[in-house]
């Protein structure tokens, strides 16, 4: 069988970045130990209230040692609950010191929503039945906003709180 020139370069091509792709994986997956998710905690949607960290008295920021925070939330039709404050109003804002660990744990009550920090290295997606947990330094000082990027519903462009990083 004969192949012309040119299909001899694309070929050559073709498997040249396959091995390179092939490579690249396989440096990520063995030598730095990037792995998919796995044994994700489930919970029942219709019962997010019976897990611990969900329960209404524990939603919103907790410190739970020296520099290292928990922030539990319910995400549901165009809202994130974060809890209540002393006067029982939602709470939108959640303050936490520069260089401080935070632990984000997540999940829905009824459909797929997004959980963004713009501005950080948060941004995870949120579905029913799951528990989606993230954990990030945060090192800028600022104000961020959370939003949900993934389309809920026609409420979605009102889904969004702050997180303010203070120095």
């Amino acid at each position: 069988m004969h192949l012309h020139k040119y299909e001899k370069i694309w070929l050559t091509f073709g498997l040249g970045s396959l091995a390179l792709f092939l490579i690249i994986i396989g440096f990520a997956a063995f030598w730095k130990g990037t792995h998919p998710m796995s044994h994700i905690e489930t919970i029942d949607p219709q019962n997010v209230e019976a897990h611990e960290s969900f329960k209404p008295e524990n939603l919103g920021l907790r410190e739970v040692a020296d520099g290292k925070y928990t922030v539990n939330i319910v995400a549901s039709a165009f809202n994130y609950d974060f809890g209540t404050d002393a006067d029982g109003k939602p709470v939108k804002k959640i303050r936490v010191p520069k260089g401080s660990t935070v632990l984000f744990q997540i999940t829905t009550k009824d459909v797929v929503h997004g959980f963004q920090v713009a501005g950080t290295n948060v941004n995870m997606m949120v579905e029913p039945g799951h528990v989606s947990r993230l954990e990030t330094v945060m090192k800028n000082a600022g104000e961020f906003t959370v939003v949900c990027n993934e389309y809920c519903g026609i409420g979605h462009h009102q889904m969004f709180a702050t997180v303010e990083v203070f120095e």
